[in-house]
């Protein structure tokens, strides 16, 4: 059996997936185990220049299965130098956006089609998708809400409209119903400390068949 664990967060911008990872990362911490973090795009010397080209809006328009390409890229290279030593040598690896990404946002998002966009991810990754995908499900519009009261500049991506969120928001709710065995779609219009504990719940039995106990929330606090 596999010691290595790959634990996926996703969402639309804003949904505050970012911040639940972080949280999971401390928890882990606390109890002694050092986890692996790791974005996307990004990851890596190559990942870190394909994101650059990726979110900076200087870049313009790029026609979409050129950036799903792109996104792929870096992901192939991540996997391959990063996240499978990684899983070999037993860590808990912590990845904010994967697959579920592509899928959504160039798969429904760009209206290339989820399982073309599947296709060339799983060549990508070698067929490696997450032990849990933790989904933090938000409206695109609370979601935009969210990242406005922050006042940070919107990248490319941030900016492609209503439109192209909400066919990924909906993408996500489809890929939650297609593998409810790995993607746990949580409700993110809670508070942090209420979608924690929600994660807590989806990520508890994956970390105790890893023979990780984590602190009660409650202690943890």
């Amino acid at each position: 059996m596999e010691k290595g664990l790959l634990i996926s967060f996703e969402g639309v911008d804003g949904s505050g997936k970012s911040t639940q990872l972080a949280r999971l990362a401390d928890r882990l911490r606390a109890v002694g185990t050092e986890p692996l973090l790791v974005r996307e795009p990004g990851g890596t010397a190559l990942g870190e220049r394909i994101r650059e080209i990726l979110l900076d809006p200087a870049t313009g328009d790029i026609d979409p299965a050129a950036e799903a390409l792109l996104y792929a890229a870096s992901r192939a290279e991540l996997v391959a130098t990063t996240i499978e030593p990684a899983l070999a040598d037993g860590r808990v690896v912590l990845v904010d956006r994967y697959v579920d990404s592509s899928l959504a946002y160039q798969g429904a998002g760009r209206e290339l089609g989820i399982d073309r966009v599947l296709e060339a991810n799983l060549l990508a990754t070698r067929g490696r998708l997450p032990h849990l995908t933790v989904l933090v499900a938000l409206d695109p519009a609370a979601a935009r809400e969210r990242l406005a009261s922050t006042g940070a500049d919107e990248d490319r991506i941030e900016r492609a409209g209503d439109d192209f969120f909400t066919r990924a928001h909906g993408a996500y709710a489809e890929l939650a119903e297609r593998w409810p065995d790995r993607i746990a779609n949580i409700d993110g219009a809670g508070s942090p400390d209420e979608v924690e504990r929600l994660v807590d719940a989806a990520v508890q039995p994956h970390l105790t068949r890893a023979g990780i106990a984590l602190e009660p929330l409650e202690a943890h606090a």
